[in-house]
């Protein structure tokens, strides 16, 4: 006779590396959150409750900072978020050459993010990088620009960057519910006459509330916690104009030794992150009733 205890056992060493590797450096950054340390282990951490907040709250760089995941959040709903979903549809639709643009479009997302920042640091750079000599050798010379260190633009060209390289990523999550819709649908509603729009207005749309649902949640939380690309092409700057959260928090920590600082940046994009899934699954779950 198998022990009732048998499944719990199972899942025991799981849960085990669970709360040792993901629980338990969550819980521990949100409690050193509310204490001052620079970071060396001989150094004594001092209770200073919400004083690491309270700083933060007066420092109008956070506030840049947030703002600029702002940007990418609206550059991931208002233009990333249509383009891969018309990505997605092509891609499924088995017009000639689908394979190759599949592969071309999610070839960024296995590419290093150190690789591609780089990349696009060479393409945009003001003096003789391809993106400026294409445009002066149109005679488009009043369009050239320092993309990477004029405060006006800065952030715009890592949000666009940003955007080119998970396009492909977001392709394949509306292909997915593109593909899961049955066949049955598609010829009920083809006997019933119905148009292109109305196809497309009640049929897959609904049908993708569960591939909108995994595009916002990744593109809020990833637009929260975004930093390789911002730190490789712009470090931050011009003045602080591309910080983001994560970078911020890397500043505050591992150049400053403000650990405390540090941590409590963290704890703000993961109850930010959070508070983001569950708005998202609470509207869909009343989209679904």
């Amino acid at each position: 006779m198998k022990s009732k205890y048998a499944p719990f056992l199972m899942v025991l060493p799981l849960l085990a590396l669970y709360l040792l590797f993901v629980f338990y450096p969550v819980a521990n950054a949100v409690l050193s959150s509310f204490f001052s340390w620079n970071g060396i282990a001989s150094s004594p951490q001092v209770f200073v409750g919400l004083r690491n907040y309270i700083d933060l709250a007066k420092d109008p760089r956070y506030f840049r900072a947030f703002a600029n995941s702002g940007r990418f959040i609206i550059g991931s709903l208002l233009f990333l978020m249509p383009l891969s979903f018309a990505l997605g549809g092509i891609i499924v639709s088995g017009v000639r050459g689908s394979r190759v643009m599949k592969a071309a479009y999610f070839l960024p997302v296995v590419l290093s993010l150190t690789a591609i920042s780089l990349m696009w640091r060479s393409i945009l750079y003001p003096n003789g990088g391809p993106l400026n000599a294409l445009l002066e050798g149109m005679n488009l010379d009043r369009l050239a620009q320092n993309w990477l260190g004029d405060v006006r633009f800065a952030i715009w060209a890592v949000v666009f960057v940003n955007m080119w390289t998970y396009a492909g990523l977001n392709m394949l999550i509306f292909a997915a519910g593109l593909v899961s819709i049955p066949q049955e649908i598609w010829d009920s509603v083809a006997i019933d006459g119905a148009g292109k729009v109305a196809r497309f207005w009640y049929i897959t749309l609904p049908s993708l509330k569960e591939s909108f649902k995994a595009f916002l949640v990744l593109a809020v939380s990833g637009s929260l916690k975004v930093f390789d690309i911002v730190f490789i092409m712009t470090g931050g700057g011009p003045n602080g104009s591309s910080d983001t959260p994560a970078t911020l928090l890397y500043f505050q920590a591992f150049r400053f030794n403000r650990f405390g600082i540090g941590n409590a940046i963290g704890t703000l994009i993961l109850l930010f992150g959070l508070a983001w899934a569950l708005l998202v699954n609470r509207a869909v779950r009343k989209l679904e009733a």
